[in-house]
């Protein structure tokens, strides 16, 4: 069961109060599948709890309009951020180390949010805290 629909991951608030559109090209769209798939879906089959996510697919407008990095991998459909209700960002971000989870990116935001990002065969399984 996926427990996740595209739309989630390419809903912005942000872009939809200041007009911007954040519509995903093909290769965007595949790769929000990929992080479906091999990411987000898994973690949620571990942690058995729902997942809010709070940012996914960013277009290039958007991205620079919330301050994302030029090169961030939200552009491209390769990230997401998320929260877990009800538990730390330290113990998903700890699940997700000791399991087996391919991933490029983990990052732990602030202590407010994880960002997790898959690049089909490129993964590098780095982990971050940022603070």
């Amino acid at each position: 069961m996926i427990n996740f629909k595209m739309s989630e991951l390419i809903y912005s608030e942000i872009a939809n109060k200041n007009n911007i559109s954040n519509v995903p090209d093909i290769n965007s769209l595949d790769n929000l599948l990929n992080l479906i798939v091999y990411c987000l879906q898994p973690i949620r089959n571990l942690i058995n709890k729902p997942m809010i996510i709070t940012s996914g697919f960013r277009s290039k407008k958007l991205n620079q309009f919330v301050g994302g990095i030029y090169n961030s991998q939200h552009l491209l459909g390769c990230a997401a951020d998320f929260k877990v209700l009800n538990m730390s960002t330290k113990d998903v971000v700890k699940i997700i180390l000791n399991s087996n989870i391919e991933f490029d990116q983990l990052i732990n935001e602030y202590d407010s949010w994880v960002h997790i990002s898959f690049l089909k065969n490129k993964n590098r399984k780095q982990f971050l805290h940022k603070k």
